[in-house]
């Protein structure tokens, strides 16, 4: 499938985190996202969230763009007639979850996954609730998790790469995933697939999941938290290969983009 005129930009943006803040609040960016999309600029997420959390997220910001989701786990989008289309880029859930539990045996320390979450851990971790909990339980090709401790995750490193996995770090949560994937090779695959190799891209992130997508865009922009930009990203900032938005969260996002792309 090949676009007929290929923008010259696309905005591909971590959601949590980045253009959410952490009451999933967006509203500061909401109009410029419709701007976007009138100037006819993909604004393609790229993000943890399921494909069912993407697209509430989708209907409510009236977009139709592709997505990429669990953290480069498979890629979303609708055919000019609507109809959906999905690329699996790994392993599915049912895969992944026994290798959850090896690697928590292994390791000697409980990896509490996203999908055996209480509501009310659900609420403490995560600040989701209800049905807003169980579509981010609800996973298809990666395999959220609790975080062990400074040591346990040293020693998770290792274990994963022997047994060929692959676990990236969101701001709450640990992710399994299957080897090799990332944000940033979802993204290749999304360009691909649609024809636009050479289109331009604008990505933002907030933390190291989003270090794949970060370092294969044209412009990338760190996001900072209330606290500053993740520890992990400082020194691709510091570097010069990644610009810093001058405040947390959509304020920042909707500042950046602004000022990158003259909207």
């Amino acid at each position: 499938m090949t676009a007929s005129v290929e923008p010259a930009w696309w905005v591909v943006t971590d959601l949590d985190g980045t253009l959410l803040d952490h009451s999933y609040d967006w509203s500061p960016a909401k109009d410029l996202i419709h701007q976007l999309q009138q100037h006819r600029i993909p604004v393609i997420p790229c993000t943890s969230k399921t494909a069912e959390e993407v697209r509430g997220f989708r209907a409510e910001a009236g977009l139709h763009d592709p997505y990429i989701v669990e953290n480069g786990g498979a890629v979303h989008g609708e055919t000019p007639e609507g109809e959906p289309w999905e690329l699996p880029l790994g392993p599915d859930w049912t895969a992944l979850k026994p290798q959850l539990q090896r690697l928590q045996a292994e390791l000697g320390e409980p990896l509490r996954p996203l999908d055996e979450l209480s509501e009310a851990e659900g609420q403490q971790l995560l600040g989701l609730g209800g049905e807003a909990l169980r579509q981010a339980q609800r996973r298809c090709c990666s395999v959220p998790f609790v975080p062990p401790s400074a040591e346990g995750r040293r020693r998770l490193e290792a274990l994963v790469q022997r047994m060929g996995l692959t676990v990236v770090k969101g701001n709450r949560m640990g992710h399994l995933l299957g080897p090799d994937i990332s944000k940033g090779k979802a993204l290749a695959t999304l360009k691909r697939h649609l024809g636009a190799e050479q289109v331009k891209v604008l990505a933002l992130g907030d933390s190291p999941n989003d270090l794949p997508l970060l370092e294969v865009a044209d412009i990338a922009v760190v996001v900072p938290g209330p606290d500053g930009p993740h520890p992990e990203l400082r020194s691709g900032i510091a570097a010069g290969r990644f610009q810093l938005a001058a405040a947390p969260h959509a304020h920042g996002w909707d500042e950046a983009v602004r000022r990158i792309l003259r909207i």
